[in-house]
């Protein structure tokens, strides 16, 4: 007699996030993202709320999710939350940190905008543009900050390519402490020079210049936060 191996089967728990995952992902697109109460979801499931509360749990460490006693249950996309909170375990020490993040932005960055310039649409490029203008007309470095991330965020998206948007998101904490840092020392004016060169590029689907313009503005990020970190030694 052959006894074949049976296969594993997925645990009730996992395929409560799997159907949810699904889900989840078409609810942040489309819909509020708010989700029914937990009694609710846990009977359309058909399983307990034990049941329903470990998968939430799962999902919220996966960036899925948003849970806030008193509020209910948000659907999110935070995919990129469980490498940024990885990063300040890996790498505790602050300068260090901002100085691997030069190195990660200046390995992912230009490619990005290489991809942004070849397949860029004149929606996209408008969309550029007005982050453009907001970065132009930023009154607080707070503003000009968010400004810069959602330029480098929107050219991701225009790229195409998941993987890479992931990374940089991932990496958008750190570029908010990384940006205050050499926008606080040398002042918005650079990062603005910066930007329209490779705004300008990607409008001309030029993807050579684009890369190159790219990582001229990454190559001096890097002096910025090199120089600081030796003031404060």
């Amino acid at each position: 007699m052959t006894i074949t191996p049976l296969k594993p089967t997925p645990s009730l728990v996992e395929q409560v996030c799997s159907r949810l995952a699904r889900q989840l992902r078409d609810e942040v697109d489309s819909g509020d993202g708010k989700l029914p109460p937990e009694r609710l979801m846990a009977a359309r499931l058909g399983v307990s709320r034990t049941v329903l509360r470990e998968a939430t749990k799962r999902l919220e460490l996966q960036g899925l999710l948003e849970i806030r006693h008193g509020s209910g249950i948000r659907a999110v996309n935070r995919l990129h939350k469980p490498l940024s909170g990885s990063l300040s375990i890996l790498l505790p020490e602050p300068s260090e940190r901002l100085r691997q993040l030069s190195e990660a932005r200046a390995a992912i960055e230009p490619e990005i905008a290489r991809q942004a310039a070849l397949k860029a649409k004149a929606p996209d490029v408008k969309q550029l543009r007005g982050i453009h203008e907001r970065l132009l007309a930023a009154e607080t470095h707070d503003e000009a900050v968010e400004a810069d991330i959602d330029f480098h965020r929107t050219l991701a998206r225009i790229a195409g390519n998941e993987i890479l948007k992931l990374m940089l998101e991932s990496l958008a904490d750190l570029g908010r402490e990384s940006r205050r840092v050499t926008i606080g020392n040398v002042g918005r004016q650079r990062a603005i020079d910066h930007h329209t060169a490779i705004l300008n590029a990607v409008a001309a689907h030029d993807a050579n210049a684009a890369a190159k313009a790219m990582k001229h503005h990454m190559d001096e990020a890097a002096h910025d936060l090199a120089a600081k970190a030796k003031t404060k030694r």
